[in-house]
This record gives C-alpha cells, structure tokens and sequence, in this order.
C-alpha cells in the first residue's frame, strides 16, 4: 500500500499528490511514468511523475480527472493509501547540454514537463519554457517551472493570464528571436501536433510525449501501439517520448477518441452513485 502524505487541488479538475514509494523514487527519471490501480477493483491507468523526493521516498503525481478512476482518486486525501504502483516505467528523456532548449508544456501537461525541465537546467542548458493553458486558473506549476528557467512565457485561449493565444504563438516568437538547439512539447494531443508542424517548419527537432489508452504498461497488451516512421511501436516502452514528426497524429488522435463515449458513461454513472451514497 502507498500512503499519500500531501494533497492540493490545483483547480477545479486537477489535483497534486505526493505518495510515499521509495523503490520508484529512487529511481524514477524525467519522462517516465507509474502504472497505479486504487483498489482491487480498480482499472490501471498511467501517470506521469512530475518529481520526485528520493530522500524522502516520495514520488509527485498530478492528474486531471476525465473519467471514474481519476474521479475516484481525487476523493483521496492525506493518510489514504493506493494498492498498486508500478515503475518507473518507459524510456526517460534523454537529459544532456544541448545548448539552449524549448519547453512547451499545455494543461496537465505542464507537470509532465516540469521534470523535464528540472533536469535539462541542471545539465546546464539555457532553459525557455512555454506554459499554456485555457484560462489562468488552469495554469499549473508556474513556480516550480520558473524555478528551472532562464525565459518563461505564459499564453491562456482567453488572455486571462500572461500573453492571449496559443503555445504556438509563444512558439514563433521564441524562435524568430533564439537559436534553439533541441525542444520538448507535452499536453493535449491536437496541441502536441500543432507544436510539431511548428517546429518543423524550421527544422527544430520536437519530441512528444504519447498518452494512449495503457493496461499493463509492459509492452504486453498492445493497447498503446502508436505508428512512428511507418511502424508499430508500444507508447509504454519504446516511448513514450517520440520525435513529434514521426508520429501519425491523425491516426493517434482519432484511437485517443476510441473509448471517449464509454468514458463519459462510466463517469456519469459514479457520480450519479456518489449522490445517491450521500443522500
């Protein structure tokens, strides 16, 4: 059992944890992620570790919920246990001085890239970070993530924080003004493809970081396959960062909608529990 020893609600759908899990902190590199299950009943879903404590034993998970499981896990508080973590899990991020490197972190993304960005301004690379988000209350981890950057730059869809518009607009002005030797983009897949078709416009290697459906986490069941460069690949060990050009975004899109009714079904019928349990 891995008991969580901090809890902070973010915003209205996103919460931050930090669980005690010694073995995976200790381990644990940027890009990677945790395979958690709740409960026995519980499905297993993927998490990406936004830091770690490996002093301490802990590992930092933020999440957004979208469906039952992530409802499910954001009704746990300080001193509630999860049954089941696995990892660290995947191909960590390949942490080296580049030169000067780009981070562009969308949503809950940006906890995806706040490790990321830890490690890269420690191997001594010039750090410029691009958050984004719909509106400022969705904008996370501004703090930590300014603490690892020489530029941070804020853009909302509606202008309520930093500058209004899209991370890609953030985007050009970086590149029309520095010479970036390498970049990052993790967040919602539309926002991941535009940041790539970007990116390739001036032939600036981007790499992604996929989040297909996951059961197992080890390659086993399949569910993850993405097709990069024309071939099949496993999102859960061969990524799941990915350089964004080699990735079918139309086909990875489209499988990311597969099951979005059945979510939302599952969703609603745990709420409309959840009422009836309080009443």
């Amino acid at each position: 059992m891995y008991k969580i020893t901090k809890s902070e609600q973010l915003s209205k759908n996103e919460y931050d944890f930090w669980i005690e899990a010694p073995r995976i902190a200790k381990k644990a590199k940027p890009g990677q992620f945790v395979m958690l299950r709740i409960n026995e009943m519980g499905e297993r879903i993927p998490l990406t570790i936004a830091d770690t404590d490996d002093s301490g034993g802990k590992i930092r998970l933020v999440f957004q919920v979208i469906g039952k499981t992530t409802a499910e896990l954001g009704k746990l508080t300080i001193g509630d246990t999860i049954l089941d973590l696995t990892g660290p899990l995947g191909m960590p991020t390949e942490i080296k001085n580049y030169g000067t490197v780009m981070i562009v972190g969308g949503g809950v993304g940006i906890a995806a890239v706040f490790p990321i960005i830890k490690g890269l301004k420690k191997a001594g690379n010039r750090v410029i970070t691009i958050l984004g988000a719909k509106t400022a209350e969705l904008v996370i981890l501004q703090e930590e993530c300014r603490q690892y950057s020489d530029e941070l730059i804020v853009t909302t869809d509606d202008g309520t924080k930093g500058m209004k518009g899209l991370v890609t607009d953030a985007m050009e002005q970086v590149i029309a003004n520095e010479t970036i030797n390498s970049s990052w983009a993790i967040g919602p897949s539309m926002m991941m493809k535009f940041c790539t078709m970007t990116a390739a416009k001036y032939e600036l290697p981007l790499y992604v970081s996929l989040n297909p459906i996951m059961i197992d986490g080890t390659g086993m069941c399949g569910g993850c396959r993405v097709t990069i460069d024309g071939s099949i690949k496993f999102a859960c060990v061969d990524g799941p960062e990915f350089k964004g050009t080699e990735v079918n975004w139309d086909e990875f899109i489209s499988r990311m909608k597969q099951y979005k009714t059945e979510e939302e079904t599952c969703l609603v019928d745990y709420q409309k529990v959840q009422v009836i349990n309080r009443g």
